[in-house]
C-alpha cells in the first residue's frame, strides 16, 4: 500500500500527466518531499528527495548526452553547450511546470510562501530531477529514456533556433553586433532594499537608446534579465550555429 498521500493528494493525476503507472507509488510521492517539509513533519514516512535528484541527474545527463552524441557530428564543445542549455535548472523547473509538479510538492510552510521566486525554479528543477530518479528506479532505463526524450530532449529545436545554448547577455550581444552593429551597454538605473536584501534595476542601451530593462538579486543578474527582455523586445533569436546531423552511414565518434 502506499504512504495515504498519495491518495489524499491525488498524485494518480499526477502519474497520468506524467504517462507512467508507478510500481512502487512511494517513490515518485518521495521525489517531491523537499527537506524543509521534514523539519516540521518529522514523523513523515519517506525520506526527503535529494539522493533522488542526485541519481535523477545522472540519468537525465547521460540521456541527453547519448541522444546528442548518436544524432549529431557538432564537436564536443558545441554538444556541452547543447545539453547544459538542455538540462540546466531554467528548462527542468520549465518541464516541471508543463507537468504540473509543483502543486504536489511537500514543502515547510516558509518554502510554500515563496512561490514565484529563483528559489522555488531551483526546488521544482531538483524535483524533476528526482522524479526522473523515481522513474528510473520505478520503471528502467528504457522508460527514463522516454520520459527525457518527450519532456527535455524535445525543447532542443528551441534551444538552437534561439540561440539558448548561449546565454542571455552573450547572445543579446552578438545579434546587436550582427544586425545593428552596436555593443550593447549596461547602466543600474536604481537600488532598492536594505544592503543584505537590495535588488538591482539594470537598463541595457545600444548607443543612447534604452532597449529594456531587467530587475534582479545582484547587478550581473539584472543584467542577464535585462538582456533577456531586449532579445524579447526586438524579437531577436541570437546567434545561428551550424548543425551537423550524423547520417547512417557516418562512422560512430
Amino acid at each position: 500500500m502506499p504512504v495515504p498521500q498519495y491518495d489524499e493528494f491525488n498524485f494518480k493525476a499526477l502519474e497520468d500527466s506524467l504517462g507512467i503507472v508507478f510500481n512502487n507509488k512511494d517513490l515518485l510521492v518521495q521525489a517531491l518531499v523537499h527537506r524543509s517539509f521534514l523539519n516540521e513533519n518529522r514523523d513523515f514516512p519517506l525520506a526527503h528527495n535529494e539522493r533522488m535528484e542526485f541519481l535523477g541527474d545522472a540519468v537525465l545527463e547521460l540521456i541527453v548526452t547519448e541522444f546528442l552524441f548518436a544524432h549529431y557530428l557538432n564537436p564536443e564543445g558545441e554538444l556541452t553547450n547543447w545539453r547544459a542549455a538542455l538540462v540546466n535548472g531554467k528548462n527542468c523547473a520549465l518541464v516541471g511546470n508543463e507537468i504540473g509538479i509543483e502543486p504536489y510538492l511537500f514543502l515547510s510552510r516558509g518554502e510554500s510562501q515563496d512561490s514565484n521566486s529563483k528559489a522555488r525554479e531551483y526546488i521544482l528543477a531538483n524535483a524533476v530531477e528526482a522524479v526522473i530518479g523515481a522513474i528510473y528506479l520505478d520503471q528502467g532505463w528504457e522508460i527514463a529514456k522516454q520520459f527525457v526524450l518527450r519532456w527535455i530532449v524535445s525543447k532542443l529545436g528551441d534551444v538552437l533556433d534561439l540561440g539558448l545554448w548561449m546565454d542571455p547577455k552573450s547572445r543579446f550581444q552578438e545579434s546587436a553586433q550582427d544586425i545593428v552593429g552596436v555593443t550593447p551597454t549596461y547602466k543600474v538605473v536604481r537600488e532598492d532594499g536594505p544592503d543584505h536584501a537590495k535588488q538591482f534595476v539594470v537598463a541595457v542601451y545600444l548607443e543612447k537608446e534604452k532597449i529594456a530593462e531587467g530587475e534582479g538579486g545582484s547587478k550581473q543578474e539584472a543584467q542577464v534579465a535585462a538582456a533577456e527582455a531586449a532579445l524579447a523586445k526586438k524579437k531577436w533569436k541570437g546567434p545561428k550555429t551550424e548543425i551537423i546531423e550524423r547520417e547512417p552511414t557516418d562512422p560512430i565518434g
